[in-house]
């Protein structure tokens, strides 16, 4: 028997529009510490019964909050997970009209870094706590709160190990990155690597005495395009993400240090954005495979020998959730939505995915407004997520009964 479902407001309540301002004032910029607003979150939490443990990175500059709600005997390890990261991206260079860690509300719509993404996720989570009878709770809500997602997602993997060393394992996670309140079931993996090439300087009048890092840096990016023509070309698209093939793009590149020298080392970066189910080993392999075959042989001038080396910058898997799962199905019956939608963007959903807790991405606000200045989120996005969270909440409830 499913629940009656709550209608949408037109505006948030006053709680979260309270909540969504302190989270914007806490600067958590990913090189930041996250502290000062974990800790404020967990006091929040505990504050309204919740049971919260905290794990750290290796400085304890930052962490991650885990916290639990509700649940019957014995059901107190299952339940649903409501997951935010609390890190945002950088600000300097942005040219904001206001302070982006003030948060201010014109025209319908609620400005500050973070407030699309995605303290407004956050925000709504805590302010619907208060609301919740966690005595009629069969099984546990969680809430989790991550580090570094804008990173890397560094800060999760060391949640996800402290809750499978605790035998703590949720069915699902709704996490709230902005999907225009839309359910997303997929999005692509993403691996990022760092080439560095290392050759022998020369006077720029002696070429023959070098060996030219940007021109052998320059055959590896050749070499890369080539790569992503084919896979292009001849991988199975999927045609549900707006581009549906997986992208390797070379996104950074510098080398040398001055017009009159032979540079001896230039570097590059370059991305690989895969679609689910694809192992991006074996791009990484021919690239590497072709720079030690091809590239490495030719790098020898003046009695050197030239090198090239690899670091891998950015790794997170893709995420899929089957269509059928029952968390799919009851956010799109929530959302009165007949079908789920795909991205390219990543999220720490594969991650969760991966440690067996299927995901559905659904948040407030338009992902085309995160990581810009003025970033907003409007306050219908926000009353349509206070919305979604009460019916997934009473419905869970229900359905567990």
């Amino acid at each position: 028997m499913n629940a009656p479902l709550k209608t949408a407001a037109s505006e948030p309540t006053k709680q979260t529009l309270d909540i969504i301002k302190t989270l914007i004032g806490f600067n958590t910029i990913s090189r930041e510490s996250n502290l000062g607003l974990i800790e404020w979150v967990r006091d929040y939490l505990e504050r309204h019964g919740a049971v919260t443990r905290l794990t750290y990175d290796a400085e304890k500059r930052k962490a991650n909050l885990f916290a639990t709600i509700g649940g019957a005997a014995g059901n107190a390890k299952f339940g649903t997970v409501f997951s935010g990261h609390t890190d945002v991206v950088p600000v300097k260079g942005q040219n904001w009209d206001t302070d982006p860690f003030v948060a201010h509300v014109a025209d319908g719509k609620l400005f500050g870094r973070g407030a699309c993404d995605m303290k407004g996720f956050i925000a709504v989570c805590l302010s619907r706590l208060p609301s919740i009878d966690q005595s009629r709770l069969h099984t546990p809500l969680h809430f989790s709160f991550s580090y570094d997602e804008e990173v890397g997602c560094l800060g999760v993997r060391e949640l996800l190990a402290d809750l499978k060393a605790n035998e703590i394992r949720p069915t699902g996670v709704i996490i709230g990155e902005p999907t225009s309140m839309q359910a997303v079931i997929a999005h692509k993996g993403k691996r990022s690597y760092r080439c560095s090439v290392h050759g022998h300087a020369a006077h720029s009048s002696c070429p023959h005495l070098g060996i030219n890092s940007i021109d052998f840096a320059a055959m590896m990016q050749l070499k890369i395009r080539d790569i992503a023509r084919r896979v292009r070309e001849t991988e199975t698209n999927d045609y549900d993400f707006d581009v549906p093939y997986s992208s390797i793009v070379t996104t950074l590149s510098n080398g040398g240090s001055a017009p009159n020298i032979i540079p001896d080392k230039a570097e590059f970066v370059f991305e690989h954005r895969f679609l689910p189910g694809i192992d991006p080993r074996e791009v990484f392999d021919e690239v590497k495979a072709y720079a030690e075959r091809e590239v490495v042989p030719q790098m020898t001038a003046d009695g050197a020998q030239g090198r090239i080396e690899f670091e891998t910058l950015t790794a997170y898997p893709g995420m899929s959730t089957p269509v059928d799962d029952p968390i799919v199905a009851s956010a799109l019956r929530i959302l009165g939505s007949e079908r789920a939608r795909k991205v390219g963007f990543g999220t720490e959903g594969g991650l969760f995915g991966e440690a067996g807790m299927p995901a559905v991405i659904c948040g407030p606000g338009d992902i085309v407004q995160a990581h810009k200045p003025n970033e907003f989120v409007t306050l219908e996005q926000l009353a349509r997520c206070e919305s979604f969270f009460d019916n997934f909440v009473a419905s869970a409830n229900m359905n567990a009964a």
